[in-house]
């Protein structure tokens, strides 16, 4: 998508920007709202709630990016279709209202086109996010949150690829589907064994980042 669009519009108007500290919500599931976030600095998480009070993972969110969906155009108040939680030490968001967003975003072609292709890179992200739980079993899962978390944190070593971002077994747990975190414990470990992944003060080094990929049969 191209960001230069939204940056161009954040750049227009003086909107409110919020700085949460890590762990703070700013929306909760089925409770009303009446902003769109909009990410400037940090990392967030957007994760639902299940009937049997299971937390399950969404995505992770660490470049300018908007973070709650935004439902029907005209309605002031709209309940929240996940959580959205700070996973950094702060992060620093833009907080419109929703009114004013629809207004501006139909008086602007481009930023139509933006939210437009926002949705359709959003539904194609959840349809591959099902694929990787349905069809790739657990372990093929935790490989392919592991490659995704490269593709978002990682950087390059000498060793292989640093995800650089504390991610606990627990939340990997919670972005496959998997309820027990002990299952990722021994799947993790499995990986460390056949030399493909190791720890580094608490993140994950990705040794052999072509075996990872062979476990990722979608």
């Amino acid at each position: 998508m191209k960001k230069a669009v939204l940056e161009d519009y954040l750049k227009q108007h003086e909107f409110l920007l919020v700085q949460k500290k890590k762990k703070h919500y700013l929306t909760y599931e089925g409770i009303k709202d009446r902003y769109v976030y909009i990410l400037k600095e940090g990392i967030v998480k957007t994760s639902m709630i299940s009937k049997e009070g299971r937390e399950f993972n969404l995505k992770y969110i660490n470049d300018m990016e908007i973070v709650s969906l935004f439902k029907d155009e005209y309605s002031p108040l709209v309940e929240a279709p996940f959580n959205i939680r700070v996973e950094s030490a702060e992060a620093t968001l833009y907080k419109i209202e929703r009114e004013q967003f629809w207004r501006d975003v139909n008086q602007d072609l481009a930023l139509q086109q933006y939210v437009k292709e926002y949705y359709r890179v959003y539904l194609m992200y959840t349809m591959k996010k099902m694929q990787q739980m349905l069809m790739n079993g657990k372990f093929g899962a935790i490989c392919a949150e592991l490659e995704e978390l490269c593709e978002q944190f990682g950087v390059q070593t000498p060793e292989g690829t640093l995800i650089d971002f504390e991610v606990t077994n627990e939340e990997i747990a919670r972005f496959c589907g998997i309820t027990s975190a002990s299952s990722v414990n021994r799947m993790m470990q499995k990986l460390r064994q056949e030399h493909i992944i190791k720890s580094v003060e608490r993140k994950i080094l990705i040794l052999d980042r072509t075996l990872l990929q062979a476990n990722i049969p979608y």
